[in-house]
């Protein structure tokens, strides 16, 4: 057991040092070197979890989809404006978030690394909007699939806007008013007045982000789940 603890911090180590790297130089310009003087481990440690740059790359990827989780919420609706807003905080904070972004968003890189981690974004979106859908949470006649694609693009489009002009300094910000806009056009009021939809929601979801993601890995459970608020 504890071989295989020390593997799994010795796997998060470099799949840290590759996202600061890829995040600070981007993917052509990142060496395998400078991610192994940043991550502390030997060549050997790094090759054995990760046998190229491109598979670091990956390793990435698919660690953002770990880290962003929270426990699932009664109200859908909230739990994907959540989602965003949590995703948000941690774009600017986590380089894990921040380089899988731009690995999966710049056009040179989709023939290497697909359209995997943005199709991720769109059907969860769509879940959680059918769900909601299910609970009554949207107004009659709204396409949840049709929602989710427009959303999960808005999203990224606020996203690539305050990268560029603020390096974003203004993200939750933004992502919450985004949300203010749109989802009246998809929420029955009687939803939409009780959703929290602010940018100081954000930082509280970071916390319990982090606290959820221990105990995940301490125990493995899952959660029940919990009333937005």
């Amino acid at each position: 057991m504890a071989r295989q603890e020390r593997a799994i911090r010795t796997r998060r180590s470099i799949v840290e040092a590759a996202a600061s790297v890829f995040d600070e130089r981007g993917y052509e310009a990142a060496t395998i070197g400078e991610i192994l003087t940043r991550s502390g481990v030997t060549k050997g440690a790094l090759y054995f979890h990760f046998p190229s740059k491109q598979a670091l790359a990956e390793g990435v990827l698919h660690e953002q989809l770990a880290v962003l989780s929270l426990p699932p919420r009664v109200c859908k609706l909230q739990e994907m404006v959540d989602v965003g807003l949590l995703t948000a905080y941690r774009m600017r904070r986590d380089a894990v978030v921040s380089a899988a972004a731009k690995l999966s968003l710049e056009h040179g890189l989709r023939a290497q690394f697909g359209t995997h981690l943005v199709t991720a974004w769109v059907d969860t979106s769509e879940k959680l909007l059918r769900e909601a859908q299910d609970q009554g949470e949207l107004l009659p006649g709204v396409d949840a699939a049709e929602s989710a694609w427009l959303l999960s693009a808005a999203w990224t489009g606020v996203q690539m806007h305050s990268h560029i002009l603020v390096e974003r300094r203004d993200l939750e910000e933004r992502i919450a008013a985004l949300f203010r806009h749109l989802l009246p056009a998809v929420a029955v009021p009687a939803v939409l007045g009780r959703l929290v939809i602010t940018a100081e929601r954000a930082a509280q979801l970071g916390a319990e982000n982090e606290e959820y993601v221990v105990r995940q890995a301490r125990d493995g459970a899952g959660e029940e789940p919990v009333t937005a608020g």
